[in-house]
């Protein structure tokens, strides 16, 4: 699982590194949120297809993922890009999980789900994830992968708990910010509260600090633009039983990249 990708630099890491990673470290599936890709903010059709030739498997995605309206005819024609299952059903473009085969033949269900708290009043995420796994008269395979983008670290961990032994994984996203939480809980779910950034490492939080700070020190509202220089590559690697759907390890990774 890979954090939230940033813009251009966040985008080019990922095409840099993921297919040397996937051949080091024997990775049969990836998932990836892309909502930051198009410029910071968003995502688009050619740049989601730019990280899916990169090697990525699934797009989840978050609250951004409507920043740019030619995203969502997209999201209705393909299955391989994901938003979060809990804005509804009626006139919301797109899906909020899939099924996908993964390298090593395993079949791998993918569901992203959005955090309420401090966030968009949206469907509750628990009882829309309950539908889904206990309810749903679509039999989704052992593997499950969950991507909770989400802003509390409290309602993540919640969310890790509740899916313990019904989700594979359970990873947190959104804040960009690596959290040093990584296990696996008592019944076989592995998690993390928030994988981290793909992005700008002198940043905050991805963002050129000068279009930041101004909020910050006396309220003006700023154009963000992305961060340069070195990328920080953080990502979540487990390892899954296909049969089980349990995890049997749990490794975050981190990796400085230069320009």
């Amino acid at each position: 699982m890979i954090g939230d990708i940033i813009g251009k630099p966040g985008r080019v890491a990922v095409e840099r590194r993921l297919g040397p990673l996937r051949a080091e470290r024997g990775v049969d599936f990836v998932v990836a949120n892309g909502e930051n890709v198009a410029g910071g903010l968003g995502l688009t059709e050619s740049t989601a297809q730019a990280l899916l030739a990169a090697g990525v498997d699934v797009i989840t995605s978050g609250n951004h993922i409507w920043d740019k309206r030619e995203i969502y005819g997209y999201l209705d024609r393909t299955d391989r890009v994901l938003r979060p299952l809990n804005y509804g059903h009626t006139d919301v473009p797109g899906r909020g999980w899939a099924i996908h085969g993964a390298l090593d033949g395993t079949d791998v269900a993918v569901i992203n789900l959005q955090g309420r708290s401090a966030m968009i009043p949206i469907e509750n995420p628990f009882l829309e994830v309950d539908r889904l796994l206990d309810e749903s008269a679509d039999a989704l395979p052992p593997v499950r992968v969950v991507d909770f983008h989400c802003e509390l670290t409290s309602e993540k961990n919640a969310m890790g708990v509740h899916l313990d032994g019904r989700a594979s994984i359970v990873s947190g996203t959104h804040t960009h910010v690596p959290t040093a939480d990584e296990r696996i809980l008592p019944k076989g779910t592995a998690y993390q509260s928030d994988v981290g950034m793909t992005g700008p490492l002198h940043s905050i939080i991805g963002f050129e600090p000068r279009t930041v700070l101004p909020r910050f020190m006396n309220g003006l509202p700023t154009r963000f633009e992305v961060g340069d220089g070195p990328v920080v590559f953080n990502a979540l690697l487990v390892d899954v039983d296909p049969a089980t759907g349990r995890a049997l390890s749990v490794e975050r990774l981190r990796e400085i990249l230069d320009d």
